[in-house]
């Protein structure tokens, strides 16, 4: 989702925060009524206001900068777009910090429903520590949706030392195997790779001290699974319960949930089939015959056939954990497909 030129008409207190946008367009997943959202390296917060009106009133918005300037700028235009949207009160807060270092900011454990990033976490030395830090604040069953730059391989010394391909954000890009291994060492469930579009340098010289590396912007997603949970193979249906996305969601680059059509092939946490919350209702499992009501809580008045087996249930829990899928082997990850 672009920034259009009628979201700029529409939003005219935005004339100060554009020019200081340096994201690579909004980067949110579905469903996010009432969700509590963390955005790393928010900037201006754009996108913080963006999210403010999606979660509704009854949500809440925390952007977090290392840059003063940048956060000062955002928190300008708080009552503006309060204001705008009719609260009563501010669902959103612009912290001054480190993502690496969420603790110092006061960000508890456990707070956060959807922890995202827009093309910033490659401007970090210590892409492990930022990852640790979204998984320690992310509610058990929470999400990491995020956009950055990565690589085909390792970067050497000089790629990683050279000025402009640092502001090009390309010096920092994480090779595309060590995102794994680190998701795995945090703790998170095996990255779903969304969207992924290959960078052109177009420059010579450039070109001649990158060699036969190879750049994408991609979007991953991540879940924080509640530890203890089963996971298997199993068949899931979507009914179209998700405004936006009735006729079909799509989950990641490989698979999309067409409504009544069965998706075979997916793993599928069953103590994570009553983590759904808003508008997931419209998922259900066949291999366990369970269907979801709007909250985790309305679960057992839609007719759940076990609703004393998952420990999880009743607890409100935003999450897609269930339908997670596994990335398919040999499948070239810059070229996304589709089924």
């Amino acid at each position: 989702m672009l920034w259009s030129m009628s979201m700029r008409r529409w939003w005219p207190g935005t004339a100060q925060l554009l020019p200081r946008y340096y994201g690579c367009g909004l980067v949110i997943p579905e469903c996010l009524l009432s969700c509590r959202i963390l955005d790393l390296g928010c900037g201006s917060g754009r996108d913080c206001y963006l999210l403010s009106q999606l979660v509704g009133e009854q949500g809440h918005v925390t952007g977090i900068d290392m840059t003063e300037g940048q956060v000062e700028v955002a928190k300008k235009h708080i009552a503006y777009h309060m204001n705008k949207f009719g609260y009563r009160k501010p669902n959103v807060e612009f912290l001054h910090g480190y993502m690496e270092k969420l603790g110092d900011a006061g960000l508890a454990d456990e707070s956060y429903d959807i922890v995202i990033s827009n093309c910033v976490i490659n401007l970090t030395p210590d892409k492990k520590a930022v990852l640790q830090e979204a998984f320690r604040v992310l509610k058990p069953g929470g999400e990491m949706y995020f956009s950055d730059v990565y690589a085909s391989q390792r970067l050497s010394e000089t790629i990683r030392k050279h000025r402009v391909l640092w502001g090009e954000c390309l010096a920092g890009a994480l090779y595309w195997r060590d995102l794994y291994s680190i998701t795995e060492e945090v703790g998170f469930s095996p990255p779903c790779l969304v969207t992924a579009s290959p960078i052109t340098i177009g420059d010579k010289e450039l070109e001649g001290i990158i060699g036969d590396c190879r750049f994408v912007s991609a979007t991953f997603r991540l879940f924080k699974v509640p530890g203890g949970s089963r996971a298997g193979p199993g068949q899931v249906i979507y009914n179209g319960g998700i405004m936006g996305h009735e006729r079909e969601l799509v989950f990641d680059a490989n698979f999309t949930f067409k409504v009544q059509g069965v998706l075979q092939a997916v793993l599928v946490c069953r103590d994570g089939l009553t983590l759904m919350k808003q508008c997931h209702s419209g998922v259900s499992s066949v291999i366990w015959g369970t269907s979801f009501g709007q909250r985790g809580d309305d679960w057992e008045q839609r007719g759940c056939v076990n609703p004393g087996e998952c420990k999880w249930a009743g607890k409100g829990y935003r999450s897609m954990h269930c339908i997670a899928v596994k990335i398919e082997a040999g499948h070239p990850w810059w070229l996304p497909k589709r089924v």
